[in-house]
């Protein structure tokens, strides 16, 4: 069984909290930009609407305030990670001092 230094662990917490906000991101946009457009284009202008619309876009939509929530909980990960880097330099700083 394979042990992970707690400096790998770290640098991965670091990866998957990128990895989170990135999506948080993405989640945002994509939500805030699809409200902006029909803002934009009411239907009910008066105007025939021509194009097909599709009724599952609806539900592809991600929730707004989820990807917030996201977004925060990227960001306590990423503080959380960059303690435990901290704490594994404290570590190896230590050891090399003991043995040196």
């Amino acid at each position: 069984m394979e042990i992970p230094s707690a400096m790998n662990s770290g640098l991965q917490g670091l990866q998957n909290a990128r990895a989170t906000g990135d999506q948080a991101a993405e989640d945002i946009v994509a939500s805030t930009t699809l409200s902006n457009e029909t803002q934009k284009n009411p239907a009910n202008n008066g105007e025939v609407n021509t194009e097909l619309s599709n009724p599952s876009r609806n539900n592809e939509l991600p929730d707004l305030n989820q990807a917030i929530v996201n977004l925060k909980v990227a960001e306590y990960q990423t503080k959380a990670s960059t303690e435990v880097i901290k704490s594994a330099d404290d570590s190896l700083g230590t050891l090399l001092d003991v043995t040196a």
